[in-house]
């Protein structure tokens, strides 16, 4: 059976793609909140931010091939880490448990 060697690394990037736009929903369901006054919404706020920004830095590399291959060691794991994160923020928006 022979593969295509342009479908995996195709796959990789929309893959990475649709994770960025999950955490860009989850980032502007929080900065809602950003402006209440209250600190911890702020706080969580900042985090999103810095989570999105990571993993919006970690996406255009693979996505793109450009600069160093440093970014494989740790990437995954914590790309993986804050996308939870993220995901636990979100979840608790729905719900209506962040408010």
């Amino acid at each position: 059976m022979t593969r295509d060697p342009g479908l995996q690394p195709e796959r990789t990037r929309l893959a990475w793609r649709r994770t960025l736009l999950t955490l860009t929903a989850v980032l502007l369901l929080q900065l809602r909140l950003a402006f209440t006054g209250r600190v911890l919404d702020a706080l969580l706020t900042g985090a999103a931010l810095l989570v999105w920004l990571a993993v919006l830095v970690v996406t255009w590399h693979r996505a793109t091939g450009a600069g160093p291959r440093r970014f494989d060691s740790w990437s995954v794991p914590l790309t993986a880490i804050g996308a939870a994160g993220l995901a636990v923020l979100g979840v608790a928006h729905v719900l209506g448990g962040v408010r």
